[in-house]
């Protein structure tokens, strides 16, 4: 099982910039995909963005597309969502989730492990 922890979230005005991040436990992930899904209350939690470990494969949900920017910093077994351009419907739960495969996948139920979330508030 990976660890995943985010972290980054927080409060912007529509307009603004976050940076979230999600650290996992594991040395090497070189046969994994991890992605960015977001929820909000009442509401099934939705795909964001995925990057498979070689970071050749990188996919975006239409409206974030332009805006955010997912990466993976190898050497900090790290994976960031640089989020540009924010607005008020972006407001959600973000959580970072990693399933083994480099299959493509923006179902949730593909992903078996995810990290607890983190909060962002976007404020018009």
């Amino acid at each position: 099982q990976v660890q995943l922890v985010e972290s980054g979230g927080g409060m912007v005005q529509a307009g603004g910039s976050l940076t979230l991040s999600c650290a996992h436990s594991e040395r090497t992930l070189d046969t994994f995909t991890v992605a960015w899904f977001r929820q909000t209350p009442g509401k099934e939690r939705e795909f964001v963005t995925r990057i498979t470990w070689s970071s050749q494969h990188k996919y975006y949900e239409d409206s974030v597309k332009g805006r955010f920017t997912i990466s993976w910093d190898k050497a900090k077994n790290t994976v960031f969502l640089q989020m540009n351009n924010l607005k008020p419907e972006d407001t959600a739960v973000y959580y970072c989730a990693a399933k083994y495969g480099i299959a493509a996948s923006d179902n949730r139920n593909s992903y078996k492990d995810w990290g607890q979330g983190t909060q962002v508030i976007v404020s018009s």
